[in-house]
């Protein structure tokens, strides 16, 4: 269920959200192309694969938890995230997903995790 924007009082939060919401309009993953969508804190990373025909998470890589691939959120730990995800992808033979930055701007650790996935060999 979407929120009502204009009960978001931080501007900075509420423009996130309108962005969010235009990207989800357009990109949708299915299973041989999925989307990458993006969740970034001050503190961590994770990018999941996800398959929005069948509802359901394909893969994720973090740098918290199970699958941590890195300590932190700055742009080097997002090259090594990125690597991951594309040689999970490539180890599931698919060479191309659509990108969800879930409404962040498309600068530094955001920048460097695209960059990275597309440098090891994915379609975004």
């Amino acid at each position: 269920m979407r929120k009502n924007s204009a009960k978001i009082k931080n501007e900075t939060k509420a423009k996130e959200y309108r962005r969010k919401l235009a990207i989800r309009k357009k990109v949708i993953g299915s299973a041989d192309k999925p989307r990458l969508a993006v969740t970034k804190s001050n503190k961590h990373l994770r990018v999941q694969a996800i398959d929005d025909v069948a509802s359901a998470t394909i893969f994720s890589v973090q740098t918290y938890g199970k699958t941590k691939v890195a300590n932190n959120c700055n742009a080097e730990s997002a090259k090594k995230v990125g690597a991951e995800v594309a040689a999970t992808l490539k180890k599931s033979n698919l060479s191309k997903a659509v990108f969800d930055r879930s409404g962040k701007q498309y600068t530094g650790v955001i920048k460097a995790l695209a960059d990275a996935i597309r440098e090891n060999g994915i379609q975004i």
